[in-house]
């Protein structure tokens, strides 16, 4: 039995898939946060430019 309680508190092998998956979702969360802002950047700009085409047309130069 201790021979099987040593083995087990010395295998690392589950122990670095937990991290990669660990690391796998901090770069989700950073990616949804990050593309959340983009969003709302690009949301703001085509919202400007939307404003501006709306508004009156000054007459052409002659």
């Amino acid at each position: 039995m201790s021979k099987f309680v040593s083995r087990f508190m010395n295998d690392e092998s589950g122990a670095t898939a937990i991290e990669y998956g660990l690391i796998a979702a901090l770069i989700a969360v950073a990616l949804v946060t990050a593309m959340g802002f983009l969003g709302e950047g690009l949301e703001n700009a085509f919202k400007g430019i939307q404003g501006t085409l709306e508004g009156e047309t000054p007459p052409a130069a002659p």
